[in-house]
């Protein structure tokens, strides 16, 4: 197994036509299908990049920008940002094209963390990653940053108080109603 990879030697393409049998009762491409997709991909890069089996172990900020027609032309595009120990983060950038125009929507961008499995299904090592320019020094920084934010969120997440009146109080500012039998309990 290599000792260290480049970003360029985990880059994958995908394209696919979408067809009536991929779309939602309103003629647009089902989200879960496009999700499918990026799960192949992400699956695709992380494994060509660590030479190993690999494993969803988490997705991160998918937010469907703009719909995708059938007949578009979708194409999606997976690089390795960032390495842990035996992780990888999968940045997957997802594109359509209007095939007689030309016209290209950036649909999504997104993050997978992919964990490299052995035959066992035990985590194994990955190559560390060499970063040949700032674009990929950008991106690897990006993938620190994501990933101290999930922490924080996680800590604050655990210690939040939600039962407390202030931030029972706090519930006036949003668009919900705390039932009167709830208030009494």
């Amino acid at each position: 197994m290599n000792t260290a990879n480049t970003v360029a030697a985990s880059k994958i393409t995908l394209s696919e036509l979408m067809l009536p049998s991929h779309s939602n009762f309103s003629g647009k491409i089902h989200g879960g299908y496009l999700l499918k997709l990026m799960d192949q991909i992400a699956f695709a890069c992380a494994s060509k990049y660590s030479g190993c089996y690999c494993v969803t172990a988490s997705v991160d900020t998918v937010d469907f920008l703009n719909p995708v027609e059938i007949g578009e032309l979708v194409t999606l595009k997976a690089s390795v940002n960032y390495v842990g120990k035996t992780s990888m983060v999968v940045g997957i950038r997802v594109t359509s094209e209007h095939i007689q125009t030309g016209k290209i929507k950036h649909c999504n961008s997104s993050y997978f963390t992919m964990v490299a499995k052995d035959e066992m299904g035990n985590n194994v090592k990955v190559p560390k990653l060499i970063l040949s320019n700032m674009e990929e020094v950008r991106r690897f920084y990006d993938s620190i940053n994501r990933i101290e934010n999930k922490k924080k969120y996680k800590e604050l997440e655990m210690t939040f108080d939600y039962k407390s009146n202030e931030a029972l109080k706090n519930l006036e500012n949003y668009n919900v109603v705390i039932s009167e039998i709830f208030r009494k309990e």
